[in-house]
Order: structure tokens, then C-alpha cells, then sequence
């Protein structure tokens, strides 16, 4: 099961992190801080959301 969460991190990671990114963006604001910032905080949210993926994906 961890194979198939490290698998799926890497897609829901870089989504959450983009959708971060984007949401920053059209808000009007381009420090780098601040982008670099909302990245990494939707890479971390990404960890518990992979881990019920998964949990649910190998239990089915």
C-alpha cells in the first residue's frame, strides 16, 4: 500500500499544490514568499488525503 501512495502523492500533491498556486494568482498577488508558501502547505494537505485514497483504493 505504501507503493500506491507514494504513486498517487505524486499526482494529488502537485494538484493541491497547483490549485494553491492558481488560487494565489488570480487573487492579484505574485510574492514568491507567498506562492512558495501555499505550495507547500498543499503538498503537506496532500499526504492525509493520499493516505485515505489509498486506504480505499486497496481495500477494494
Amino acid at each position: 500500500m505504501l507503493r500506491l501512495a507514494f504513486i498517487l502523492h505524486l499526482f494529488i500533491g502537485s494538484t493541491l499544490a497547483g490549485v494553491g498556486v492558481i488560487a494565489v494568482l488570480v487573487a492579484g498577488t505574485s510574492a514568491p514568499l507567498l506562492i512558495l508558501t501555499v505550495a507547500a502547505i498543499g503538498f503537506v494537505l496532500a499526504f492525509p488525503v493520499t493516505w485515505m485514497v489509498a486506504r480505499r483504493l486497496y481495500e477494494a
